[in-house]
């Protein structure tokens, strides 16, 4: 029997947002395990979010430039890596970008896993099905659609998709499951609540508040701002896909949420109070002078809310960290690394920015 034997991981969309956690939470909470991060660099990808970690860290972590829709480069990965599991977070994943450009969510959200979907599954059979070898495919609460002022998502809520980009995660998603029904490919699907933490790209409602609040830049928020998301802390995120890899059920899906429901304005009205007392501002200079309604967006989910009650039944995981706590971290990582947002505000950031909000801003509290 093979002793202390070393776990290689391949991660796709690894230089994201959620990916970048998950990577560096893994390499400082698993020493036996080696990772390949394949990730195209698209605007949201930073292959300088692993710049410091230790030399013990960095030399486990190999990076891949690529697409995962490209069938021969996946079939080059499998051939010379024996992967033990497979953790899928590369996507497009913001439903603006879906609304104004919906064809890259098909190609990269639907045509990506399927191309992920064969090649893990030819790589699966060729090695005689191993039992330990899992499938994880990272997806969203969003495939659920709206909810009302009660209820919550489960395990067993009917999909319901609301924008180009919920409908294309959730047509990955049946291809996962179908994978798992037709070819006994070992998959889990993970749906997750809205994540928020270090290194989230600035167009997501936290950091692009938090760097407006900084610059004092308008504030705009959607609608009357009384949209409701369950916020769920990145490393919290990371630390549950874990156990899921080690000990979630194929074929299972696994809803993880933060129990951290929140209005979007007063995420904001939040995140103004917190970064006046950092910034020292006061009086008529206050933060929740710069909030600007603005006309909300076509097909604009109302609430979600996830219960996590079967990831805490079944594997034991439950959310660390409290909303306060982590929303403090947020603000001090940003704060203390505003040479990084420096780094990611490219040209095409700027554009998004000007499409999305600017010929909005006309309308005040």
């Amino acid at each position: 029997m093979e002793i202390n034997k070393r776990k290689r991981i391949l991660v796709t969309g690894g230089s994201g947002f959620i990916g970048t956690n998950f990577i560096r939470h893994t390499l400082h909470v698993k020493p036996d395990w080696d990772i390949v991060n394949l990730d195209s660099l698209t605007y949201a990808g930073n292959p300088h979010n692993f710049q410091d970690l230790k030399s013990d860290q960095s030399g486990r972590l190999h990076f891949v430039l690529g697409d995962v829709r490209n069938e021969n480069l996946l079939s080059q990965l499998f051939s010379q890596n024996n992967f033990d599991s497979v953790v899928h977070f590369a996507a497009e994943s913001h439903v603006d970008r879906s609304i104004l450009g919906p064809k890259v969510f098909l190609e990269t959200n639907v045509n990506g896993t399927f191309a992920l979907l064969g090649e893990s599954l030819r790589s699966w059979e060729d090695r005689k099905r191993p039992n330990d070898f899992r499938f994880l495919h990272v997806s969203t609460d969003e495939v659920y659609g709206s909810l009302g002022p009660h209820g919550y998502f489960t395990e067993e809520t009917p999909y319901n998709p609301s924008s180009p980009y919920s409908a294309s995660k959730a047509a990955s998603d049946h291809f996962v499951k179908a994978y798992f029904h037709t070819y006994n490919l070992p998959a889990i699907i993970t749906n997750c609540s809205n994540n928020y933490g270090p290194f989230q790209f600035p167009e997501k409602l936290l950091p692009l508040m938090i760097l407006n609040i900084i610059e004092q830049k308008p504030l705009p928020i959607y609608g009357d701002g009384k949209n409701i998301r369950d916020w769920l802390f990145v490393l919290d995120h990371c630390e549950a896909i874990l156990q899921v890899i080690e000990r979630g059920v194929p074929g299972n899906t696994y809803n993880i949420g933060g129990n951290s429901e929140r209005q979007n304005i007063d995420i904001v009205h939040l995140l103004c109070d917190l970064l006046d007392k950092r910034l020292g501002r006061s009086g008529k200079d206050t933060s929740r002078r710069l909030i600007r309604f603005v006309s909300d967006r076509p097909g604009h989910d109302r609430r979600y809310a996830i219960d996590a009650t079967k990831i805490e039944r079944e594997l034991g995981w439950s959310p660390q960290f409290k909303f306060e706590e982590a929303i403090n971290i947020t603000l001090d990582w940003y704060l203390g690394n505003m040479a990084w947002v420096k780094s990611v505000r490219s040209g095409e950031y700027r554009k998004w920015i000007e499409d999305n909000y600017e010929d909005r801003e006309n309308l005040s509290i």
